[in-house]
């Protein structure tokens, strides 16, 4: 379960992004994947790791796990809205309930991520996140986010992820995107506070991308490649997959403008998504899988209806 953090140069495109939440920038971290509560190899790993990655060590450890008494956490409370509530002000809400959970800097991912699960499922672990009110890390975040705002109709949400390079290491970042009212924005969870959450204020995709670089550069970093996905459904019974990197572009291969016009595509095609139709619920297919008894090879064909021919 521990991987290397620092990435070769040949690093395939098709890399396998299930892999990358493993990575901390030059930390390697684990993941719990026996579910909560943990069980005891799992905990007394995560504290082995602790003491050889804090700055405390084994100090710290023993301090805590020795204390009789500990301070009482406050567990954050959903946010809820009142109808006149602005979208705007639901977003920010959802990142401040975010923040409070905290960023997880124990070595040890509470929540195991498999973005290959279909949405329902990532959805119970959204509602496990909000029972437990453990410390989340970014992919968690996401998650979580696309659960707050699934009861958001005028909000659509994609992922968008980087990867940039500083001294010798790559580290990989993700954040969700939003879009509403002609406006982008973005939700999530990072040490830096410049690297999530963004309000509901940039007038294209461009603008955000921008934003983000801006902050990288701002720590040293740079941004050698970004993944967007499509948007995601609100359906929390989807057993759709999430599209996690529908556009991958290699941003220090390509000239402000052509990152430009590659945003604008991938704009364009979140935009098509829309007009789509879901795949139907798990309760539905078994229904048409069923067929009637009183239909026989002679029965008359359905007609396309024009909306399901485009």
């Amino acid at each position: 379960m521990l991987r290397a953090t620092a990435c070769s140069t040949e690093e395939r495109d098709e890399e396998d992004e299930g892999e990358e939440e493993l990575r901390d920038g030059g930390v390697p971290f684990y993941v719990n994947r026996g579910g909560l509560p943990m069980d005891e190899e799992t905990w007394e790993r995560m504290w082995r790791h602790v003491t050889r990655i804090h700055p405390g060590g084994e100090a710290l450890a023993r301090e805590i796990r020795g204390a009789t008494e500990l301070p009482k956490i406050l567990v954050p409370s959903v946010p809820t809205y009142q109808p006149t509530t602005t979208i705007p002000q639901r977003l920010e809400a959802i990142q401040k309930y975010i923040r409070e959970l905290q960023y997880n800097h124990t070595g040890t991912q509470f929540f195991e991520i498999k973005k290959s699960r279909p949405l329902t499922a990532l959805m119970d672990i959204a509602k496990e996140m909000t029972r437990e009110a453990l410390p989340i890390k970014c992919l968690e975040a996401v998650i979580l986010a696309i659960h707050l705002t699934n009861s958001m109709p005028g909000v659509e949400r994609f992922p968008l992820s980087f990867k940039s390079h500083f001294s010798g290491n790559h580290f990989y970042h993700i954040v969700l995107g939003v879009h509403s009212g002609g406006r982008f924005g973005a939700l999530g969870m990072s040490r830096r506070e410049d690297l999530m959450f963004k309000p509901l204020e940039f007038r294209t995709l461009m603008d955000l991308v921008q934003e983000f670089e801006g902050a990288y550069r701002g720590y040293w970093h740079n941004l050698r490649k970004i993944k967007i996905g499509q948007y995601v459904s609100h359906d929390p019974h989807s057993v759709e997959q999430i599209e996690w990197k529908h556009s991958i572009l290699d941003v220090d291969k390509l000239s402000k403008e052509e990152l430009r016009k590659e945003l604008e595509r991938h704009t364009r095609d979140m935009r098509l998504k829309i007009g789509k139709p879901a795949p139907p619920s798990p309760t539905k297919d078994r229904r048409n899988s069923m067929g009637s008894p009183l239909k026989g090879p002679g029965s008359p064909i359905r007609r396309i209806s024009r909306v399901e021919r485009r």
